[in-house]
């Protein structure tokens, strides 16, 4: 039984796999950490909510940041991250990642994935903001999240790595002594393993991705419901930072009635000299900061967010008219596309933006190894929390972050099994009651979750708004805890139930956090605490799940995590 008892309501496995380490999640930090662990000689296991190519890495459109060019240094890529950051990154975190991140990348060059080159045969390197010098490798142009995608899966592939795809993880299998035993999951759809089944395995990382369908509206693809958070909540883990979910400022703005994933306009448009313009031209972002339109992502989102306010808009421009068409056909293909597959050429016209949820700069809390609070469970990418994003993530540090912690999490695996603090065995798990603990939501909920975190707790905050919000949540939660209480009665176990159920708990937790931190950071925007306070939130909140399903909230003492603290078998 897990640390809470809580476990989503589902059929018994039908079906059992065994391994040393079972990823799950298919995107740069799962499919790097599977590649370097079978390397090592570990039976090694992905399992993937979709195909192997369809999560949110294949999405990134601007690229890996890392001090690769001329007179750049880690040291420089640490600043900017620190800046953006807003005071709450953790700085050995970030140097981890600034100084293992050009080996990272060279790896990953290696693995073969092709960036863009210029015409001296050295790698392209763009700028983005929040940045200082030119560090963004990229790839097709705007392409680059789908190149590394390939290279990597066509290297698991090559490696006859075991996979299991269209698989929806659900609950953390443990032992008796608490220490992960693998994860239950349900195959959607007939192949050579369907329905519920379990992957046993001494060792899970959650690479799963982020929780943008908590929103109307985001750049986050279907099959970004926050599993992996609520997962680790249900497991005992402790998570943290969720209150900061990044809004990216330019995505592709398709009315106020658009639900669900939105086309991105990347960053690296306005790197190259895209103006951000108001319907009468007026470039606002101009005197709201140094950098203009290249100022850390929660800056330029409260700047377009705020004219909109002034005009009166639902939307504001991007202007990169004197691109050209050769330009925008070669550097930015992938956006020149969707723009004109919804009727807009950016080559004639500007093109219509408005913020929408992009990132979440917290996640399940882990150590500098991606050791999480659980024995034997680690989180990578952006299901984890790991000091280096703070209150906002610095534009493409999130591939990277995938690339130098995945690296990490396998080392540590792959040690520890030498060393045998692993279990040198495949550990047997509890077997879970058949009996509902956890009432499961009707698919319909989904859609009043989104509304109600849109109105709530979207870019702009504040006591009243979170104060509703977090009201609808409990109410939506205690409408289906009453019916299990009093009649035993749950929605039908299934992939929408189950999602749905997921975003539930990730929004009580961003909303609990959100109202716990009195004060503006980042991308967490508080109109009722206009200013950031460091003298009494430069800190972190952490919360976990208790028993019966509420929340336990904490503020850490400074800006540093405590130690994860592992069991004995772990150290």
């Amino acid at each position: 039984m897990s640390a809470t008892g809580i476990r989503l309501h589902a059929p018994a496995p039908g079906w059992s796999l065994d391994a040393d380490i079972v990823v799950v999640g298919s995107g740069v930090a799962g499919l790097t950490s599977a590649l370097r662990c079978a390397a090592a000689g570990l039976s090694t296991v992905v399992v993937t909510k979709a195909r192997l190519d369809a999560g949110s890495t294949r999405w990134a459109q601007g690229g890996v940041a890392a001090a690769l060019g001329e007179g750049d240094t880690p040291e420089q890529h640490l600043d900017d991250t620190l800046v953006a950051g807003v005071g709450l990154c953790d700085e050995e975190a970030v140097r981890t990642l600034v100084t293992e991140g050009p080996g990272a990348v060279r790896r990953l060059i290696e693995t073969g994935a092709h960036f863009d080159k210029d015409s001296a045969g050295a790698i392209e390197l763009a700028r983005e903001g929040g940045h200082h010098r030119r560090r963004i490798a990229h790839a097709g142009g705007d392409a680059t999240g789908a190149e590394i995608s390939r290279a990597l899966v066509e290297a698991v592939r090559a490696r006859g790595i075991p996979t299991v795809e269209n698989a929806l993880v659900l609950d953390l299998l443990t032992d008796a002594d608490g220490h992960t035993a693998g994860v239950s999951l349900h195959v959607m759809g007939e192949g050579q393993h369907d329905g519920v089944g379990a992957v046993h395995a001494p060792a899970v990382v959650l690479a799963t991705g982020g929780m943008g369908q908590v929103f109307s509206a985001t750049t986050n693809p279907s099959v970004s419901t926050g599993d992996g958070v609520a997962l680790a909540l249900r497991a005992g883990a402790e998570v943290s930072d969720l209150e900061f979910v990044q809004f990216h400022p330019t995505v592709l703005f398709l009315g106020t009635d658009a639900e669900g994933q939105q086309p991105l306009v990347s960053e690296a448009v306005r790197g190259e000299g895209a103006h951000l313009v108001d319907a009468d031209g007026v470039r606002f972002m101009v005197g709201q900061h140094e950098l203009a339109e290249l100022a850390p992502r929660d800056i330029v989102a409260k700047g377009i967010t705020r004219r909109m306010q002034e005009k009166g808009a639902d939307h504001m421009f991007l202007d990169a008219r004197h691109f050209g068409a050769d330009m925008w056909e070669n550097r930015f293909p992938t956006i020149l596309a969707a723009c004109r597959a919804h009727g807009i050429d950016p080559v004639t016209e500007p093109i219509p933006i408005a913020p929408a949820a992009h990132y979440a700069s917290g996640g399940v809390r882990t150590d500098p190894h991606g050791r999480t609070t659980v024995p034997g469970l680690y989180a990578c990418g952006e299901v984890a929390c790991t000091g280096v994003h703070g209150a906002n993530r610095l534009a493409s540090n999130s591939l990277l972050e995938g690339l130098v912690y995945a690296e990490r999490i396998a080392d540590d695996i792959v040690a520890r099994h030498a060393e045998n603090t692993l279990h040198a065995r495949v550990p047997a798990p509890v077997t879970p009651s058949e009996t509902p603990t956890h009432p499961l939501l009707p698919a319909e909920a989904r859609f009043a979750i989104q509304r109600v975190m849109t109105e709530g707790a979207g870019v702009l905050r504040s006591a009243s708004s979170l104060t509703e919000a977090a009201a609808r949540l409990a109410r939506i939660h205690a409408e289906a805890a009453g019916a299990l209480a009093e009649h035993g009665k749950t929605a039908e176990p299934g992939v929408d139930s189950w999602e749905t159920t997921n975003l539930l708990c990730v929004a009580r937790v961003l909303v609990a956090a959100a109202q716990r931190r009195e004060e503006t950071r980042g991308c967490h925007w508080r109109e009722d605490h206009a200013d950031r306070d460091d003298a009494a939130w430069r800190r972190h909140i952490v919360v976990r799940l208790n028993p019966d399903r509420t929340l336990a909230a904490h503020t850490t003492e400074t800006h540093d995590f405590p130690p994860t603290r592992p069991s004995p078998q772990e150290q």
